[in-house]
This record gives structure tokens, C-alpha cells and sequence, in this order.
């Protein structure tokens, strides 16, 4: 009897060191949304007051002014016509948000300040009401609230010091909804389910995936993007599919090898089925260096001459060393990164010796720079 427990207990240990396999597998709400179901781009132009002197410069800005004088007025302050406003204190901005879907009016949102004019900074500011309208127009939300800026700065005779952007902060929770999107889930008895990335494989493991749990005839795919759900009528019992359909798991396509190259930062990201050939990699820097030196040439004593400011240059060429280093075959992600960091080239480096490598055949990559 012991030794049938033994027995089982083993059967057990194998089949769950089969799992990892299909514990790799992706819930179908994390490969895909439903048709309908999305976030909608709200924004909006304001006023951001109770700058420290930082506002826009109102002689090159105009139209902080025109907001100033148009909301004083909607206030019921009239100014005299003529009248010259010299503010510091002020800055004009436009505030964007994104209404999720299904928001009810009175639920608040995050919304994000950036400055249109030429103001320094938004540290310290308030926000005064702003309408955020949606691509029709309408007005969807209300925003308003103290602008929380990460950066910090400061200058004073002629230097500066700066940390972070100054020029764009948030509001967390600063905007109330004030109307809700229509969102219909479907047309009639048929929902669409949308891939995220388009795959045939993967939409035609998703429908089997569908099939099987729910019975046949209840997924049609359309495309490498898109799947038709027959889907129940009643709102409790299409809530109810829809719950269980997202949870349910499918294998993923194999992703395709690619390489993003951000050429202004410098970034290099790789997925990771990116590979490489055999290959041999030689990089050097080349380093030139300008010194001016400013001079003074003096006349001769009764010369009449007159003194003149020259400039001297002297221009360094330095050329560093790079040594002939042997990438071999890699079959994986951490084996191309200890290849390349054989070969000590720093990212900037890394943007010349991955397109050239590209050029040559030995990196098995989609190349994507950005």
C-alpha cells in the first residue's frame, strides 16, 4: 500500500513538472480586448495662476492675456479698454486626459498640465477650471486643482540649475466626469474580440481555445486581428461569457526577433528570440577635439596701429584602439548580451555595430529605430 502512495506521489511530481510548459500560456484578456471597450481622449485649454514669476512673457504670449481679460470679464470684472497687462504669475496650458470606459458622471480622473506659451515653470501653479471636450466636441469632464510638478530649478545672475521638466506637471485625480461615453459591448447577438498584435497563429489557437470551452460555432475568425463571438443576449448572462471567455488560456505565437534602437537616447532594447551568427566585430572611437584661445594683437608704439582680438584653435585627433573581438553563435537572449559586452561598446556604440551587423547578415533580428 506504501508503495502505491510512492507510486502516485511520483506520478504527481511528473505531471506537474509538465506544467511550466502551459503555465507559460497568456489569459485572453492580456492577448486582446473587447470591440467597444476603450479609452477616450479628452482635452482641454486653461490657465495656470499663482506663479512664482514664472508665467508666460505676456509681450510674446497674447493670448494669455485674451484668456485673463475673457475670464476677469466672465467674472464680472470689466477692465478699461487699453488697458496694458504685464503678467508673471500666469501661464497658458492645454490639459489632456483619458476617459476610461464605462466612467460615470461625478467619478475624477487624472489629468496632465503642459505649457503652450513660454513660462519657465508650472511649480506651484493652480489650474483654474478647465472644459476637456472629446473629439465630438462635447464637453466630457471638468478639470481644475493644484499642478504637481516633479522637477526643480532655480537661477539667479545669469546661471542656472535645473532638475527634471518644469514645463509640464499633473493633477492626479484633478478632473470630474461630467458625461459618460455610450459603449455598447457588440452589435445584436455578435461581439468582437480585437488581438493586440496581429497573428494568424494566434488567432486560430484563440478560436479553438474559445471553441472548446464554450462549444463550436461559438468563435469565427474574421482575420489576423479580429474573432466574432456569438454571444448571449441578456446583459447578466453576456457579462457572465465575457468574464469566463477573458480568463481562459491560449499559447501565444512565437514572437518574431526585433531589436528597438532609440537613436536620440541611445536605447537598446531586444526581445528574446533575437540571435546572432557567427561573426568578428572591431569598433573604435574616434574623438576630435577644438580648443579656441582668444588673443590680443598689439600695434607697434606710434604705429598708429590698432589692436586687434584673434582667435587661436587647436584641433586634437585621438583615435582609440578597437580590437578584432569573435562573436560566436548565440541561440538566446543572454548569450547575445554577453557577446555584445565582449566587445566594451557602450550603447551610442551599440546603435553603429548592431546596423552593421545587420548589414551583414549575422544578426537574426527585425531592426526598428525609433
Amino acid at each position: 500500500m506504501k508503495t502505491l502512495r510512492t507510486i502516485r506521489a511520483m506520478a504527481v511530481c511528473l505531471t506537474l513538472g509538465l506544467l511550466p510548459l502551459s503555465a507559460m500560456a497568456d489569459r485572453i484578456k492580456d492577448l486582446a480586448s473587447i470591440g467597444g471597450v476603450r479609452d477616450n481622449q479628452l482635452v482641454g485649454y486653461g490657465l495656470v495662476v499663482g506663479l512664482d514669476g514664472s508665467g508666460d512673457q505676456t509681450t510674446q504670449t497674447p493670448f494669455t492675456v485674451q484668456s485673463v481679460i475673457s475670464m476677469l470679464s466672465q467674472l464680472g470684472v470689466n477692465l478699461p479698454q487699453g488697458t496694458s497687462l504685464q503678467l508673471k504669475n500666469v501661464a497658458a496650458v492645454t490639459v489632456t486626459a483619458e476617459l476610461p470606459p464605462y466612467s460615470k458622471p461625478g467619478q475624477q480622473i487624472d489629468v496632465t498640465v503642459s505649457s503652450i506659451g513660454n513660462a519657465k515653470s508650472l511649480r506651484g501653479g493652480t489650474l483654474l477650471m478647465s472644459q476637456l471636450k472629446g473629439a465630438d466636441g462635447q464637453v466630457y469632464a471638468i478639470a481644475q486643482g493644484n499642478v504637481l510638478v516633479s522637477g526643480a530649478g532655480a537661477s539667479a545672475g545669469g546661471s542656472s540649475a535645473q532638475v527634471n521638466h518644469l514645463s509640464a506637471g499633473r493633477i492626479p485625480m484633478g478632473a470630474t466626469v461630467e458625461r459618460a461615453v455610450n459603449s455598447t459591448v457588440g452589435q445584436g447577438e455578435y461581439v468582437d474580440l480585437e488581438l493586440n498584435d496581429a497573428d494568424f497563429t494566434t488567432v486560430n489557437r484563440m478560436t479553438q481555445a474559445i471553441n472548446k470551452a464554450f462549444g463550436d460555432g461559438t468563435a469565427f475568425p474574421q482575420d489576423a486581428r479580429l474573432i466574432k463571438l456569438h454571444a448571449p443576449l441578456s446583459t447578466a448572462d453576456r457579462i457572465a461569457f465575457l468574464s469566463r471567455l477573458e480568463n481562459l488560456s491560449v499559447d501565444p505565437a512565437v514572437q518574431s526577433p526585433k531589436v528597438i534602437i532609440n537613436a536620440r537616447t541611445g536605447s537598446v532594447v531586444m526581445n528574446q528570440t533575437v540571435t546572432v551568427d557567427n561573426c568578428a566585430v572591431a569598433h573604435g572611437n574616434l574623438t576630435v577635439t577644438i580648443g579656441t584661445t582668444p588673443q590680443v594683437s598689439q600695434p607697434n608704439p606710434l604705429s598708429q596701429g590698432q589692436t586687434v582680438a584673434t582667435q587661436q584653435s587647436n584641433i586634437d585627433i585621438k583615435a582609440d584602439k578597437g580590437g578584432l573581438v569573435n562573436l560566436p553563435k548565440s541561440a538566446n537572449l543572454d548569450q547575445v548580451v554577453k557577446a555584445l559586452n565582449a566587445v566594451g561598446a557602450t550603447p551610442q556604440d551599440l546603435l553603429a555595430i548592431l546596423q552593421a551587423m545587420k548589414a551583414a547578415g549575422a544578426l537574426k533580428a527585425e531592426l526598428e529605430i525609433i
